[in-house]
């Protein structure tokens, strides 16, 4: 059939339809078949739903991205160690038992550059602030040891690993001077071999990082007995409670005149009282669950914050975080290393023994310092560091050289109440060869141990052996030259004693982060 032709003379009339079509419709206007199809449209509030949806995912994915590059990029980070051998693997970051140094640096750069001149600070700095917060496996508690800046110690030898660098090991130095050479992986190093035990990671972070998290959260309550003023470090507060953030909040920090007797122990405490309040409060306002105060705190803290290369992302801090939301704050301890004015130096401190190998004892059987005859965290054996006994592993004994008994110092403190026992134990090592003995008067004592110094690990084995006394009383003590019997009332003579739990001081623990202390005002600084 001949399809009509176009009655446009220039050929742009309309369409010409077919005569299928033709049949259908009653007018050339009215258009194709109904039931051809008619085109169907999307809804306006389908499309409009589309978008806004679309818009809040973008959005959503903009703002986690933001906020990732924006707290990673802030972050700075160093090594671990200095130098120094490491044996264990690093712990699982939602479930090990995990130990982490953490440090107030007093470096005077960049914004800290009002708090003094670089004069102030040398090299890496000095550690303001040295804390070592151990958090067990079963995230129920957590111990936190505060370690003072005037603690002499003994630095093993570090490798900037910067610069490559060795510096020599010393002897009798202040603790918070670990850092100031080889960086802060030396400080690690220097604490594992105070305690025994081998830290995970580290925190250092500088003056402005407590004002900022300070006023992040809002002020920390803060009391003091007496109203005081301390002028070096600008602290000025009223008799009882006071809020304090910013410039106040650092200064209650740092003083280190206004509290107790103007020495480096009330400046502890008012640290670890600041420390309590921040917690308490921060769990009170339910921050953990606040995703925007959340993103304020950790803002300011990485921006201000240096940290190991294994705990330099956002996932792990987060991570570490969220160990701590749930714990009771009863189960927070705060505890000072106990200390005593040094023979060498009466304005320095040294140890104070037994109670410090006896808490580091405690910490590496991962002992719950609220309550010490609790039952240890079963994971403990495998990650709480450095084994309490003095026994050496494999390779140390393959590597140990044989010693001349009679060259080595052995001293016996008699703390067992029997004058007669100091002799017996004296003849004793003399009988087994040991002939380089002294005696100390020594307090009333409980439990018998045998504490060593550097390098006299095998010699205090050999000791503790000849004498009957179990390994797990045998305990290193930075203090110590040689090996030192100290023994106590529980000492029977050669036979083997039980298997005894380490002995702890009854007031080791300061506070816990669920008390509101009031720190004593030096009377020296105290205002009327």
């Amino acid at each position: 059939m001949a399809r009509p032709r176009d009655k446009r003379a220039d050929g742009t009339g309309p369409p010409v339809r077919s005569n299928a079509a033709a049949r259908h419709t009653s007018g050339h206007s009215v258009g194709p078949a109904r039931h051809l199809g008619a085109v169907r449209r999307t809804p306006v509030w389908l499309k409009a739903t589309t978008i806004v949806i679309s818009v809040l995912l973008v959005g959503v994915v903009a703002f986690g991205a933001y906020w990732f590059i924006r707290l990673q990029g802030n972050i700075s980070t160093q090594a671990l160690g200095a130098g120094n051998a490491r044996t264990e693997a690093a712990p699982d970051d939602a479930t090990g038992r995990m130990q982490i140094l953490i440090l107030g640096s007093d470096t005077r750069d960049g914004k800290n550059a009002q708090y003094g001149g670089a004069a102030d600070s040398t090299g890496y700095g000095h550690s303001d602030v040295m804390m070592l917060m151990d958090i067990s496996a079963d995230n129920k508690r957590v111990n936190v040891i505060s370690f003072p800046r005037d603690l002499l110690v003994d630095i093993p030898k570090c490798k900037d690993p910067k610069t490559n660098q060795e510096y020599p090991a010393q002897t009798g130095v202040m603790i918070n001077a670990a850092m100031s050479e080889a960086g802060i992986g030396c400080a690690v190093d220097t604490v594992n071999r105070l305690t025994g035990l081998e830290i995970d990671h580290f925190m250092m972070a500088d003056f402005n990082a407590v004002k900022e998290l300070s006023n992040a959260v809002g002020g920390v309550d803060v009391c003091v007995s007496d109203a005081i003023y301390d002028p070096d470090s600008g602290l000025r507060l009223a008799k009882g409670t006071s809020t304090v953030q910013g410039e106040q909040a650092l200064s209650f920090v740092r003083t280190r005149h206004a509290f107790g007797d103007g020495g480096d122990l009330g400046r502890i405490k008012a640290q670890q009282s600041f420390l309590s309040s921040l917690t308490r409060k921060i769990k009170n306002d339910g921050t953990f669950s606040n995703p925007a105060r959340m993103l304020g705190i950790a803002d300011a803290i990485t921006k201000n914050l240096t940290i190991d290369d294994g705990l330099a992302s956002v996932p792990t801090l987060l991570t570490v975080g969220g160990r701590l939301k749930n714990i009771d704050v009863g189960k927070v301890a705060f505890v000072a290393t106990p200390t005593e004015p040094a023979v060498s130096d009466s304005n320095r401190l040294q140890l104070a023994e037994p109670a410090a190998s006896q808490l580091f004892a405690a910490m590496r059987k991962d002992v719950d310092l609220t309550d010490p005859n609790a039952t240890p965290t079963a994971s403990a054996g495998a990650t709480a560091g450095a084994p309490a006994s003095a026994e050496p592993t494999a390779s140390q004994a393959a590597a140990a050289s044989a010693y001349n008994k009679a060259l080595q110092p052995v001293t016996v403190a008699n703390g067992s109440g029997d004058p007669a026992r100091a002799n017996e134990l004296l003849a004793a090592l003399n009988a087994g060869g040991f002939t380089q003995t002294g005696q100390l008067n020594a307090r009333a004592m409980a439990t018998t141990a045998v504490y060593y110094g550097a390098n006299f690990a095998d010699v205090a084995a050999d000791v503790a052996a000849l004498l009957g006394i179990p390994a797990s009383q045998v305990l290193p003590a930075a203090g110590v030259a040689g090996v030192q019997v100290y023994v106590g009332s529980d000492y029977t003579g050669g036979a083997q004693q039980s298997d005894a739990p380490v002995a702890l001081p009854k007031d080791i623990v300061n506070q816990t982060a669920g008390d509101a202390v009031c720190q004593q005002a030096n009377p020296a600084l105290i205002t009327r």
